[in-house]
């Protein structure tokens, strides 16, 4: 038994203290700051938390230590360093962006507070090697997340955050009764433990195995946005404030992904041994209807929040991919495709924290995010139009920009897997997907707007929208770095 002690030196102890002393504190120090007159510090001690976060992290993997430290309960390994990098990056962005758009309409010092609370649940649920650990830390950010859909005091926001919060609830059921199933069948909560015992599972106990893995998916899958568990997306994310729909999109779904890939990963391909479940062609024809599924509907849509949920829902797709291959191939291909698909988490949450951000940006100086209101946004706020141009071009696989690469790369594994035509169904779907892209960059550039008043565009969240333009670029000319990462945070979880 691994005594309190010796897991406190296994985790990143400082960083989890950091973020969470921080939120403690927020709605104190705002409370105070406001008594006295002042101005509220929130977003700056926010900023400054997030971005010692990433120094804290940066400097663990350049002292190597990442790699070797784990626990029963908790690992600190190159794959939870990953995601942690990815969710202090989301919060950095949402937290500059908030700045002086969102946060100046509500409770600034409570909505950067949950916002903390949410990213040290994310961070915990990489971190976790328990499934009770890995509940408990996605319960955390279930709470928070729910408290922040409805923050705005609005019908539109509040039926947004129910229709959230009554999804969510129901996929933590799911889970936890999934939970309860493996538990029962295993006798342990311990990921590891549970994928050693399955292979000495008697035939009786298997087909519950099966039972709980599809619970699983079903839970995590509707944080992931995959067909069929994508109903709630395009509601809650038009209804709630922009800045919530970035975190939601960019951060809480890259989570989902993250405890998918932590738990049914190796467990799949060990079904398909053990009870000659198709695992990888389950996963892949989910990927081959999210993917079609999503372009196709936003296609149709004339909401700008409504269209990035239902291309959030298409990259959820696109993610699926690489994860389908896993166990169909050689261990390289497997390599490839997590990783892949990993590399693709990363520049989604990127990419789709910014392109919330743009729509923060224009709901708060045009009043509305219908694609008519974004008519000759291109002169009259040229930066913010911009961006969000390279986002969305970028979203649509256009090279060199950063998800081409991702993307090229998970269609490339699943050739070497075999699967060409999810290959090809793929590159189908980015083309289709253009469509869609192009037709809000015309809106922007090439139709007139009767208003063509130049709009101030706030500083702090065209930063942001800049560090994500920074971004997309840069990972696309250098993508190499970025994709090797990606493979090496593959590895503790194929190889555990």
């Amino acid at each position: 038994m691994t005594s309190l002690a010796t897991i406190l030196v296994q985790v990143p102890i400082p960083l989890i203290v950091l973020l969470s002393a921080v939120a403690i504190l927020l709605p104190i120090i705002g409370r105070y700051t406001k008594d006295r007159g002042g101005e509220d510090p929130s977003a700056k001690i926010t900023l400054i938390a997030f971005s010692l976060g990433i120094a804290y992290v940066s400097l663990e993997v350049f002292r190597g230590l990442g790699p070797s430290i784990s626990s029963p309960v908790l690992s600190w390994d190159l794959f939870s360093i990953f995601f942690t990098f990815i969710f202090l990056i989301v919060g950095i962005i949402i937290t500059l962006a908030s700045f002086s758009v969102e946060a100046k309409s509500i409770n600034s010092e409570v909505f950067y507070s949950l916002l903390l609370f949410t990213t040290i649940g994310m961070i915990l649920v990489a971190l976790s090697q328990d499934l009770l650990m890995l509940f408990i830390a996605w319960s955390l950010v279930s709470v928070s997340t729910y408290a922040l859909a409805g923050l705005r005091k609005d019908a539109l926001s509040g039926e947004g955050a129910m229709k959230y919060f009554v999804i969510s609830a129901l996929s933590s059921a799911i889970i936890l009764y999934a939970i309860s199933l493996i538990y029962g069948i295993t006798g342990t909560t311990n990921i590891p433990e549970i994928m050693s015992k399955v292979a000495l599972l008697s035939p009786d106990a298997r087909p519950l195995l099966a039972v709980a893995s599809i619970l699983l998916l079903v839970g995590f899958g509707f944080k992931m946005g995959i067909v069929p568990f994508h109903m709630w997306l395009p509601d809650t994310y038009e209804g709630i404030a922009p800045s919530v729909s970035a975190l939601l999109a960019g951060g809480t779904k890259s989570m989902g992904f993250v405890a998918f890939i932590k738990v049914t990963v190796v467990l799949g391909p060990l079904l398909v041994v053990l009870m000659n479940i198709q695992w990888g062609i389950t996963l892949a024809l989910l990927a081959l209807v999210t993917m079609t599924l999503g372009n196709v509907a936003a296609l149709t849509q004339k909401s700008l929040t409504r269209l990035l949920a239902y291309s959030s829902i298409a990259h959820a797709g696109y993610i699926l991919i690489g994860l389908s291959v896993i166990g169909q191939s050689t261990a390289s291909v497997d390599q490839l495709g997590l990783g892949s698909s990993l590399f693709h988490i990363l520049n989604h949450a990127v990419l789709t924290s910014g392109a919330f951000v743009a729509a923060m940006i224009i709901l708060s100086k045009v009043g509305g995010l219908s694609l008519d209101s974004l008519k000759g946004l291109g002169k009259r706020m040229p930066v913010t139009a911009f961006s969000l141009s390279i986002i969305l071009l970028a979203l649509a696989g256009i090279p060199p920009l950063s998800a081409f690469w991702s993307k090229a790369f998970l269609f490339s594994a699943a050739i070497q897997a075999d699967m060409a035509w999810l290959a090809l169904a793929g590159v189908l779907n980015s083309a289709f997907s253009l469509a869609y892209y192009a037709l809000v960059i015309k809106k922007m550039y090439m139709e007139e707007s009767p208003i063509t008043t130049r709009i101030k565009e706030p500083r702090s969240a065209v930063t942001a929208l800049l560090i994500v333009v920074i971004l997309t670029i840069g990972i696309g000319i250098a993508f190499g770095p970025f994709l090797s990462a990606s493979i090496e945070a593959a590895l503790p979880v194929l190889t555990p």
